[in-house]
């Protein structure tokens, strides 16, 4: 993938932040069409069922896991350099900020991916939430939260200055990454035949998985043809929603793959929310959803920093990379939004 003429053209940090606009507006575009959300999934779970929520939430991530390790094999991608790879990852908070994030996409009624797309099709109790999550994630990231953080994740770290490799860690061969995502893929589509869900909204599922691959890709052909250092990232939504925050807080602040990505998603999302006629301004019903959201996008902020992602950073884009911390994290994930959908009153949490 060449972007010679594109940074010729405009610079590296425009490059890097219309890669991040085009992953985000396929993303915004196949999310808000296909309804995916991982706090959805975790809803369904937790009340006894797998149907078409989870079927749509296996196979954003197994087309991701696909498409990436697909793309390592024929050499478009190489995940030792990522960032997510190349640093330590922290175990503790894996363990501590997902599930603190699991409980908080519930409590929020969205993840913080699904909460930017519900935002940019009117949805007012979106906005809030999600203007609270980016605030506590940039306080967490070098705010007053930060010393906190910095302490539970360093309870606990990845041996060698570097994230766990999976495949390596189980000496499994290159090829058992696609071969994992294939497999998850067939228990996908075995579930969406099963509960009849359209084929429309299949590839529109698969084009959210596919978005995280773009975004490896395309920050991973940038690198090879950068002067500078280029960090090679793909979606998320807590470190970005709080770079965004600052990029137009802060004059000096600079165009990157982060400030791409979040207006990226909100216009796609806007896009395809007006072409289908779904645009919908909307509220809060009453003091205690209110409540609600604001304490769920709150853990969420701290607790997608802390982990390392968001259910989409840590728990598709990390780990399609097959990173240790984002699959423990995903776990957590699925095991705080559940217990606090049980807590709460399962059935009467509904999915968004």
């Amino acid at each position: 993938m060449d972007l010679v003429t594109v940074v010729d053209g405009v610079g590296e940090n425009a490059t890097a932040a219309l890669c991040g606009l085009a992953t985000g507006v396929v993303f915004g575009v196949a999310a808000q069409r296909s309804r995916f959300c991982l706090r959805a999934a975790v809803v369904e779970f937790a009340n006894g069922a797998m149907k078409h929520r989870v079927a749509v939430w296996l196979l954003t991530f197994s087309t991701a896991l696909v498409w990436v390790q697909g793309a390592q094999l024929l050499g478009l991608f190489d995940s030792v350099n990522a960032r997510m790879m190349a640093v330590s990852g922290s175990w503790s908070g894996a363990i501590v900020g997902g599930l603190m994030f699991g409980a908080g996409m519930v409590l929020a009624n969205g993840c913080s991916g699904r909460l930017l797309v519900m935002a940019a099709t009117g949805n007012l109790r979106s906005v809030i939430s999600g203007m609270i999550f980016a605030v506590v994630a940039q306080m967490s990231l070098s705010g007053i939260l930060s010393p906190l953080r910095d302490r539970i994740a360093a309870l606990w770290v990845t041996a060698g200055g570097r994230n766990m490799d999976l495949l390596a860690a189980a000496h499994l061969p290159p090829e058992s990454g696609l071969a994992i995502g294939l497999g998850i893929a067939l228990l996908a589509l075995g579930l969406s035949l099963r509960h009849r869900i359209g084929t429309g909204r299949l590839v529109f599922a698969s084009g959210v998985g596919f978005a995280v691959a773009l975004g490896w890709m395309l920050t991973f052909a940038l690198s090879n043809v950068a002067f500078e250092p280029v960090q090679i990232e793909s979606a998320t939504f807590t470190g970005p929603s709080a770079h965004t925050l600052m990029f137009f807080l802060d004059r000096g602040a600079v165009l990157d793959f982060d400030v791409g990505l979040v207006p990226g998603v909100f216009l796609g999302a806007f896009v395809a929310a007006a072409w289908a006629g779904e645009l919908k301004v909307q509220g809060f019903d009453g003091p205690s959803p209110l409540r609600n959201a604001m304490i769920g996008a709150a853990l969420m902020g701290f607790g997608g920093m802390l982990a390392g992602g968001c259910a989409i950073g840590a728990g598709v884009t990390g780990a399609s990379i097959l990173a240790g911390t984002a699959w423990l994290a995903l776990l957590c994930m699925w095991i705080g939004g559940t217990a606090t959908v049980l807590l709460t009153g399962g059935r009467r949490v509904a999915a968004m």
